[in-house]
């Protein structure tokens, strides 16, 4: 059975839409990632889910329970949970005092609390400051007690919003952390919204992706980033190819789809004449000087456009009669000597090809999931 379940939630602000006919389920020990662009309204989703605020439409259940708009059981469901924000609020207090309050609103006895304070304290690498004022803290150290303050009361259900946004990279390690030291030891059911999609990849059981205010696919990290359902969510996930073509021969399973200017091959079973989006990941092509023998169904001679350094990697836009992007080491960028006119050839598997199709936007891919 779902902990939570969301069934067509909509919600708006005055005449502006926020939210249209979200429907969800999340398990007890799941750990779900919201992802999305800024403003679609993963921070209402989270705020509706805490019960800050009520829905315009829809129903919200809690362990099989659907939640009324108010009374005392709503009041016990908000206990069970605890919402950290992107922001973290703290208290004018010391951060031993900013951890303990919870606990002590809970009517928890007082060595019990120091216990339960000092174990926290050190697993969120926060001892040391113990006695320090919250409001002298860094942002990376605010967010980390807001995490202990939310995890000390022992939540069933751990909304987070952007728990690593604006942070350094050691910073948002730490976070990344403790948030994995409570999947581990606690079993929390946690929800997150992020902008980080790495974060979701590693992080989430099952991700769903929120665009203008809909849910418009939910699946784990490979289903989402190597299987989109559609254009607008390969885009947004990052499959930075995508070629229109048509579907001119299907041959057990292996499909020809010519783009006008050359044919790709796709493990697929679309039918012949069918117009579609070729979708091939970055990382998946690769780079050679000469065409070799390999296993790769699809090579393709072309020409380096622009080559753009992004730290370790390299992105690389090449023209093979249509445009390409691959993703390489910046170690063998250097190798290939890859720069603005040079000749390579690309290459990728067709299992590597994800198909969609034009006309309904149905995942093609069903087939490969069997």
């Amino acid at each position: 059975m779902s902990l939570i379940k969301v069934v067509d939630l909509s919600h708006r602000y005055g005449e502006r839409r926020v939210l249209e006919n979200v429907t969800l389920s999340i398990a007890k020990g799941e750990v779900f990632a919201l992802i999305g662009p800024t403003g679609v309204g993963k921070t209402t989703l989270l705020r509706l889910i805490d019960l800050l605020e009520i829905p315009s439409s829809g129903e919200i259940y809690f362990d099989g329970r659907c939640i009324p708009e108010s009374g005392k059981q709503r009041v016990e469901i908000r206990r069970r949970m605890a919402f950290v924000l992107q922001k973290p609020q703290v208290f004018n207090l010391s951060v031993y005092d900013n951890i303990a309050c919870g606990l002590r609103w809970r009517g928890e006895k007082k060595d019990r609390t120091k216990e339960k304070v000092d174990r926290i304290l050190e697993t969120v690498d926060l001892r040391g400051y113990k006695n320090r004022n919250a409001r002298t803290l860094s942002g990376g150290e605010a967010q980390r007690l807001a995490l202990a303050r939310a995890a000390v009361v022992e939540p069933e259900v751990l909304l987070l919003d952007e728990p690593t946004a604006n942070l350094d990279p050691i910073s948002t390690e730490k976070i990344e952390q403790f948030i994995s030291y409570l999947i581990r030891q606690r079993n929390t059911t946690i929800i997150m919204a992020t902008h980080d999609m790495s974060q979701g990849q590693h992080l989430a059981d099952k991700i769903g992706v929120l665009l203008n205010g809909r849910i418009v696919q939910i699946g784990d990290a490979r289903e989402v980033f190597r299987l989109p359902q559609d254009e607008e969510v390969a885009k947004f996930v990052g499959m930075e190819n995508i070629i229109a073509g048509r579907v001119t021969a299907n041959a057990g399973g292996i499909v020809m789809v010519d783009t006008g200017n050359n044919v790709i091959q796709a493990v697929s079973g679309c039918p012949v004449g069918e117009e579609v989006n070729v979708g091939i990941r970055p990382e998946d092509i690769i780079l050679a000087l000469s065409k070799s023998e390999s296993s790769a169904r699809n090579c393709f001679r072309g020409e380096v456009a622009k080559v753009t350094s992004l730290g370790p990697v390299s992105r690389v836009e090449i023209n093979c009669g249509f445009p390409l992007v691959a993703l390489v080491t910046r170690i063998s960028a250097e190798e290939l000597n890859l720069q603005n006119g040079r000749e390579v050839y690309a290459s990728f598997k067709a299992a590597g090809v994800h198909l969609i199709r034009k006309e309904n936007r149905q995942n093609l891919s069903w087939q490969r999931r069997q």
